[in-house]
């Protein structure tokens, strides 16, 4: 294959993901949209988590919703669990690298709160003992999932599973998922 080739093939499946994603969760990254905005108008706070690329897009969007996504306006309460490297490490070293999230989130969650697991595969370890202590905590859930949403599914209460078996369309179909969240937040919240 050439690499003219290769680069057509990545926007061919590009597109064909993209599609295949607004086809099967348009309808329920509505509903999503509507859960974070009521916690967050509740003074709730929105929990991000991931491994590699995903806890990249959970900075990516904590970021979004603490500065701005399309306008100037309050900061939103919004944290990427995946962030502060002497948390991550303390909890690694001193407990277990499956505790990393729970962990903060015990300490820092509360009823109310929401807690958004990223995951391409819904099999990390970190990200299932997390959304565990979500439900023990009273706090809702929410997955950016792929490859069908994997144990994860059993410990969500709304799961975007991106109709994708390759990582890279899925990391790509969960970033627009998040922008399109952020938006629709905003607008949610009057503040778009």
């Amino acid at each position: 294959m050439t690499s003219s080739q290769v680069i057509q093939r990545n926007f061919l499946e590009h597109t064909q993901s993209v599609e295949a994603t607004k086809g099967a969760l348009s309808e329920l990254i509505l509903i999503v949209s509507k859960v974070l905005a009521q916690s967050l108008l509740n003074g709730g706070t929105v929990f991000w988590c991931g491994n590699g690329g995903s806890a990249s897009d959970s900075q990516h969007m904590a970021a979004e919703l603490v500065g701005r996504f399309k306008r100037n306006r309050r900061p939103l309460r919004s944290m990427a669990l995946n962030a502060d490297t002497s948390v991550l490490t303390c909890v690694a070293n001193d407990f277990s690298y499956e505790n990393i999230f729970s962990r903060q989130l015990e300490a820092h969650g509360r009823s109310g709160d929401i807690l958004v697991g990223i995951s391409t595969s819904g099999q990390s370890e970190n990200i299932l003992k997390a959304l565990k202590t979500a439900k023990d905590m009273g706090i809702a859930t929410i997955g950016l999932l792929g490859k069908g949403g994997g144990d994860a599914l059993a410990h969500i209460d709304h799961a975007l599973v991106v109709p994708s078996d390759t990582t890279a369309r899925i990391q790509e179909s969960h970033i627009l998922i998040g922008h399109i969240l952020c938006e629709l937040i905003e607008i949610e919240l009057g503040i778009s």
